[in-house]
């Protein structure tokens, strides 16, 4: 029978399994098995065969996330695993492409993933987009800031409410690229022991939120979401109330995050890492759906994309809109000029994330051309933060 990919259905899910445990090295509890199943069934998973053995698999799970304060589809790319003896022999690679293009069917316009390794997945056109920054914070430097008017109310993970969505749904749109939570999604990836503490004004409107876990003489904020400073000193100051219960308290936050900046101690061990990678499925939609600056200058991107050859080509972007040039046209249509900016999709990726400013990525070398056209590059990109809380 040889080799072959193919979708797999409900009778496939107990080898997607095993080859899970096993590349992945934990094991799934019989009692979560069923769960496991019905999860699965939200994903769409693509897998290679040889001779009935499934050798590598990969999973496309539907999500949106925020881009431009609007909700766009996007495939997230997770359980990429291959058994050891099927390795180096393109599996993956073939299983990525034939993901790439299912994904742009879906119209899911763009894709991201949490790398094992950067450097395996950039070859494939994902890129960072994002970096999480974790404050260390000694009980020396648990320092009140003035109090504010506002109140904290607590909640168990297991009694949710909607403040903590509405909360949620408005600091993301401050931000590129975070993910759109559903009722699902706060009810199943929330951490078992987790509390979450809610700063409400004087008016009782939820303005931020902590989810955190106190154990073993450590505090754990896992999101630190403020929507203004109030909320920022209110939710810092409860986490000082914790003073006599902790050692250190770690805060993962964004990299963008000003908390540090307003502390009576701003001098704490940070940590900023990079986190998850993005790539562009769709460049045309892409682009014609993404909102560039107002401007009446225009500059051609010229995109090469080895893995995704539907968005090779050149785009004129400017004057509120994008005219796209694809390679093979016929000889009467109008071919794109040679002048513009030449880059791959890593790098268009980065840019539109808003990870990177041409500037940097044309000191780089990631972009080619004329300085002038970079500088209209520059004026027709918004200056947008990215951002990603999540895991998949």
């Amino acid at each position: 029978m040889g080799m072959e990919i193919k979708e797999l259905t409900e009778k496939d899910y107990t080898e997607s399994m095993k080859l899970s445990m096993y590349a992945f090295q934990y094991k799934i509890p019989e009692e979560s098995i069923a769960s496991r199943i019905e999860m699965l069934k939200r994903h769409r998973v693509i897998g290679v065969w040889e001779d009935h053995i499934l050798a590598a698999k990969l999973h496309i799970i539907p999500f949106h996330i925020y881009i431009n304060d609007q909700e766009w589809k996007m495939g997230g790319v997770a359980g990429v695993a291959t058994y050891p003896e099927f390795r180096r022999n393109g599996y993956v690679k073939r299983l990525i492409i034939e993901a790439l293009e299912r994904m742009r069917k879906e119209e899911q316009i763009v894709s991201l993933l949490h790398p094992f390794d950067i450097g395996f997945y950039r070859k494939f056109g994902w890129e960072v987009f994002t970096e999480n920054k974790k404050l260390l914070i000694e009980k020396k430097d648990l320092k009140f800031l003035e109090k504010q008017s506002g109140s904290i109310k607590r909640f168990h993970k297991e009694s949710h409410h909607p403040d903590i969505e509405t909360v949620y749904a408005q600091y993301s749109k401050k931000y590129m690229g975070m993910l759109v939570r559903d009722l699902t999604w706060w009810k199943n990836n929330i951490y078992d022991d987790s509390q979450i503490a809610v700063y409400y004004d004087n008016s009782d409107e939820a303005k931020g939120y902590i989810l955190f876990e106190v154990k073993e003489r450590k505090m754990d904020v896992h999101e630190f979401t403020t929507l203004d400073k109030e909320a920022r000193a209110g939710l810092w100051n409860f986490i000082c109330q914790h003073d006599s219960m902790v050692d250190q308290v770690s805060i993962l936050t964004s990299n963008h995050e000003l908390l540090p900046f307003i502390l009576q101690q701003p001098k704490v061990k940070t940590e900023v890492t990079p986190y998850f990678m993005a790539r562009i499925v769709d460049a045309e939609q892409c682009l014609q759906k993404y909102q560039f600056n107002d401007s009446t200058l225009k500059v051609f991107i010229h995109l090469e994309d080895e893995y995704a050859p539907w968005n090779n080509g050149s785009y004129l972007i400017g004057n509120g809109e994008v005219k796209v040039f694809k390679e093979k046209q016929g000889s009467n249509c109008v071919q794109p000029p040679q002048r513009g900016v030449r880059m791959d999709v890593n790098a268009l990726t980065a840019l539109l994330f808003g990870y990177k400013r041409p500037a940097e990525l044309f000191e780089l070398g990631y972009l080619k051309g004329p300085e002038s056209e970079i500088a209209v590059l520059e004026s027709l990109l918004p200056r947008y933060k990215p951002f990603f809380y999540d895991f998949f």
